[in-house]
Order: structure tokens, then sequence, then C-alpha cells
């Protein structure tokens, strides 16, 4: 039997000096999580209702593992098709050893230790036994989605909703007296989506009527968009989300915005020009929106989507066919900051590059834009989509580190539709700490500085993310 220095995921999984043990142990660890940005479905939170089986909680909608699988040479009938959920979890099982140095193996198993506590190894061999234990365990009464949320020490979790939602199923929690803060998060994507008229006009259709108005001109779009950014507001939303492929900025003044207005909602695709003022304008309107409101505002921008048209025909959108673009950003960003900076309406802001070799640039770029009002105000996010596992997240970090404060930080989120995500945190965590333990092994902090790193590290995993939200 071959002997190494360390067992596979024992307590000091990840960290690699005594002051990176000291850290976690005794700083991050035990710390509630505060997760700003997720897709976890409020409908599941509000009815509480206990899963099917580990498939249904572990690979519905989980992308992640969806490609792994694909990679692996499993049929899409295992993936998303008609199997049973034993043979679906038992092709996960197969793919799990050929996942070695992919984030999914450690994931996988952190979730398996901390929400089953099966110490087991995932393989074809063990996964009638786990898949049996799980489906036991699932039948307890802690065991649903608000138990998961409460083992996991969760303290707050902002959603990801559209503005013609209702709301009601936040509503619900609210009314049911649950302890854990889920709070809506706005998400008006598809109030930008011009690019596609017929379906464009189909969603101002919805939101004429969760608003109450008619909707015919840019400066009525605009209106109706605010009345649901009021709703929001007053059911407790603080934090807004823009998904973008690219940060748009041409400008485009207001008769402009409206003459283009009009051509899509008469059925004229607008040239690629024309769309980007467009989608300018709506944007720079939102952001205004935020804030007046006194909201956190983020931008998720890089990715290509649904890159695969068999698939896309086949399956849908958004079943695991989407990559890290190239797009070239820094001058349209610094532009958009500029014209909200330029009117003091730019709201605290998160930026989010899903291409890692934007990662200097975002790091330079949000410290053009820091005035002074708050610590941090505008924020680098955390390593994000393909970019939340070690490498990524330390790439972020260091990028962050060398041009602007790591200690200001507001840390990690899951961005996940599963209830099993949360140790994606601890992972984040653990990470962190052996970040800064190794330099302080390595002399580059002083170790009379323990105490004050030690406070940076709950800062970071904790502290920072309640007051930069107020939450």
């Amino acid at each position: 039997m071959l002997e190494t220095s360390r067992n596979f995921m024992d307590d000091d999984f990840l960290l690699d000096t005594p002051a990176a043990r000291y850290l976690y142990h005794n700083h991050a660890a035990k710390l509630p999580i505060i997760d700003y940005h997720c897709h976890l479905s409020p409908r599941m939170i509000a009815e509480d209702k206990p899963f099917a089986s580990i498939t249904d909680l572990w690979l519905g909608g989980d992308h992640y593992k969806w490609r792994a699988m694909r990679a692996n040479g499993v049929s899409e009938r295992y993936i998303t098709g008609d199997a049973s959920d034993e043979e679906k979890f038992t092709k996960w099982a197969e793919t799990v050893p050929y996942t070695f140095r992919n984030p999914l193996y450690h994931w996988t198993h952190l979730e398996l230790r901390t929400a089953f506590g099966i110490n087991d190894i995932l393989n074809g061999e063990s996964a009638a036994e786990i898949y049996r234990k799980c489906n036991e365990r699932l039948r307890e009464p802690d065991m649903t989605p608000r138990g998961l949320m409460r083992r996991y020490n969760v303290e707050t979790v902002c959603t990801t909703d559209d503005p013609v939602d209702t709301l009601e199923y936040h509503d619900a929690i609210a009314a049911s007296g649950f302890e854990i803060k889920v709070l809506p998060a706005w998400r008006p994507d598809k109030a930008m989506a011009v690019d596609s008229p017929d379906s464009y006009k189909e969603y101002i259709t919805r939101l004429e009527e969760t608003s109450g108005m008619s909707i015919a001109t840019f400066g009525e779009l605009i209106d109706a968009l605010r009345v649901r950014h009021d709703y929001f507001h007053v059911h407790g939303c603080r934090v807004a989300d823009h998904g973008l492929a690219h940060v748009p900025y041409a400008e485009c003044p207001a008769p402009e915005a409206d003459a283009l207005f009009t051509k899509v909602m008469s059925g004229e695709k607008l040239g690629a020009a024309d769309t980007e003022r467009l989608k300018t304008a709506i944007l720079v309107e939102l952001m205004r929106m935020n804030a007046e409101s006194g909201w956190v505002q983020q931008l998720h921008f890089g990715p290509l989507r649904n890159v695969n048209t068999r698939a896309r025909v086949e399956l849908g959108p958004d079943t695991g066919f989407d990559t890290i673009g190239d797009y070239k950003g820094a001058e349209n960003l610094a532009s958009l900051l500029d014209c909200l900076d330029r009117e003091g309406k730019l709201a605290k802001t998160i930026l989010y590059n899903l291409n890692p070799a934007d990662n200097v640039w975002v790091a330079a770029m949000i410290g053009n834009f820091q005035d002074g009002s708050f610590p941090g105000k505008i924020q680098m996010g955390s390593g994000w989509w393909f970019n939340d596992q070690i490498n990524g997240m330390e790439a972020q970090m260091n990028a962050l580190s060398t041009q602007g404060l790591l200690s200001r930080f507001v840390g990690m989120l899951t961005d996940s539709r599963s209830f099993l995500s949360y140790p994606r945190h601890e992972y984040f965590r653990r990470v962190l700490c052996n970040l800064l333990g190794t330099d302080l092994d390595r002399g580059l902090i002083p170790v009379s500085e323990l105490g004050r790193v030690g406070q940076i590290v709950e800062d970071i995993c904790y502290y920072n993310a309640k007051r930069y939200f107020n939450f």
C-alpha cells in the first residue's frame, strides 16, 4: 500500500501549513453562510417537500455533472433522458473516478460527507450501497430544503427572480416564520433581450400584465420596470443581478432609444450596432434604479451560451452547452461605470468575469470607481462558474490582492440550483485560509499579524458581505 503524507479529504483538507490550519479551524469553519447569489427555487423552500431521491436532489439540473458524464461517454438517456433515478445515479458514480483534478470530485465527496455522513469513495462498485444510504437518509425529516439550509448554517440567501415574478413564494416563506432569510434578487435580463423581437414582445405583454401598465414606448418600458423594481423593494429585495454576454456600451439618447424600441415592438430585428445602443439605454436606466433604491448590483459577463445547435434543438437551452467567451470588455465597462459615476448614480457594484484572462484588468478596473463612501464599494466577484475551483479561486484572489484590497472582498456564493452546493463555501474558505496561511509560512506576512489575518478571514467569509448588503 502506498504511503502518502495526507489522507484524502481529512480535517486539514487543502490546508498545507500550520497557519492555514489555524486560520480555517479557528476563524472560518463555523461562520454562518450568506449566499447572496443563487438559483434555488423559492417554491421548493416554501413547500419544503422531501426529495424523491438522491438523483432528484443531486443530478436534476446540475450542468457540471451533465458535462462530465457526456465527456465520459454516457448516453443522454442517463443524463436528461428517461432512465430511472438509480440508473442515472449509477452512471454518475461510474463517472466520478474519471473526475480526478476536476472540482466535481471534491464537491461530490464533500457533499456526501457533510449532508449524509458518508465517508466512502463513490464509484461504480459503491454506487448501489451509497444510493441506498442516501435515499434512506433523505426520508428523515431534517433532509428537506429547509433542513439542509439549517444543516449548513445558512443565514441569508438571495434567489434569482425575473421582474414579472409575483414573489408569492417569498411571501409564503416570510409568513411561515422560517428563520433563514430568503430574499428575492432582481434579474431583468429578459427586459434587455431585444435581439429576438417575437419572444421580446411576448415578454413585454407579461410585463404589462404584472405592472398594470401599457407599454408602447421606451419611456413606458422604463416606467413599468420601475413599478416592478419598487414592488421588489417592498418585498425585501436589495440586490440586482445582470447577466450579460458582454458589457454593452454605445450612447443612445432617449429619442433614439424610443425609435429603436418601436422597431423591435413592430417585429423588426435590429442590426448589431442598434441592438447595442438599445441594450445600453435599458441597462443604464436599470442601473440608475439600483442606485436610487440603495441596492447592490452585480454584473455577470463573459459567457457564450447554447453553442451546440443540435443539443439546443433536442434538449432546449441551458442544458450544459455554454462556454467561456473571449469578448473585449474593458473599454465598454469603463464607459458604463463612468456614465453612472458622473451622475452620482453608481451603486455598490460587483463585477464577475467568466474569462479568467480578464482577471487582472477587472481587478484594476474596480480601483477606478472607489469613491471613499464605503469600503470596497466596487467589488471583483469571486471565481464564477468555470472558475469556482482551486485554481480559479486562487487566480481571482491573487489578481484582487495585487491590484486592490483582498481584505475588503465580500467572498463566496454558490450560484447554484442545488441545496447540496453549500460545501462550496467550505471549499472556498479552505482555499482562502491556505492562501493566507502560506503567506504567513513564507514570511510574506509577519506572524505577529496572525490575529489581524484571522479577522480578515472572518470578514471575507462572512462579515464583509453582511455589512456590504446590510442584511
